[in-house]
Order: structure tokens, then sequence, then C-alpha cells
């Protein structure tokens, strides 16, 4: 069986993902993608790639993703799809390049720093 394995990476999560030949289901984890991101904005990412390139009904997507919250697992879903499309046919690359499904998103959560109340907030300035 021919399939096209890719990982995505995006703020703490990591997405292994296989495309199979198939019909266009996807399945996260074990469960189904409806289940699996319940609300529209966190499922229109991970198909935007399959939409770009017009093969969404030509795959069956297996996504692992594991470390981070859903968010960040869909965020890193939409780049190992589309890594596995530009494996699949490399002449896809240019139009997922120009979409951009094709950039690690750098945007990590910055550390708390001592002496303040978080990252970037500081405790109340007192004059007197």
């Amino acid at each position: 069986m021919v399939q096209y394995l890719a990982t995505g990476r995006r703020k703490t999560s990591v997405a292994r993902v296989f495309l199979r030949p198939g019909k266009g289901e996807i399945q996260v984890n074990g469960r189904p993608f409806d289940s699996y991101f319940p609300t529209e904005s966190l499922r229109v990412p991970v198909r935007q790639p399959l939409l770009a390139t017009e093969t969404a009904d030509k795959f069956d997507v297996l996504i692992l993703a594991n470390g981070g919250g859903v968010a960040g697992q869909a965020g890193a879903a939409r780049l190992g799809i589309a890594r596995a499309l530009v494996e699949f046919n490399v002449e896809l690359r240019q139009r997922l390049k120009k979409l951009g499904f094709l950039t690690r998103d750098p945007r990590k959560h910055e550390r708390k720093k001592y002496g303040q109340k978080g990252a970037r907030k500081r405790f109340q300035f007192s004059k007197r």
C-alpha cells in the first residue's frame, strides 16, 4: 500500500500525517475528524491544503497528534498534510508555498521571567 508520511509542528504540538489513497476520510488519533476538532475554526485549517490542491476526495488522512492543545494540533496537522502532499507530487509545492502552508509558524509560548508577574507583564510600579 502506498502512503505518504510527513510531520508538522506548531507551538508544542507534533502531528504525524499519513496520506493514503482513498475517499477523503480524515481520522485523528483513532477518532473521527469532526469529534476530535469540535469547532469549524479548528477544522478549516486542517482541510485547507487538501482543498487548495483539489485532492480532498483522493486521499484518506490519518493524523497522529500529540502535545499542546487542539489549536496547536490543528496547525501542526495543516503543515503535515501540506508536506505530505508535496511528497506525493512536487508540482503542488509552488501553490502550497504561495498560500503559506509550508511555512512553520515559529511563534511559541514565552517563558515567565523572574521578578515579574508573567512573560511581559510587570508588577504594579509604586512611586511612594
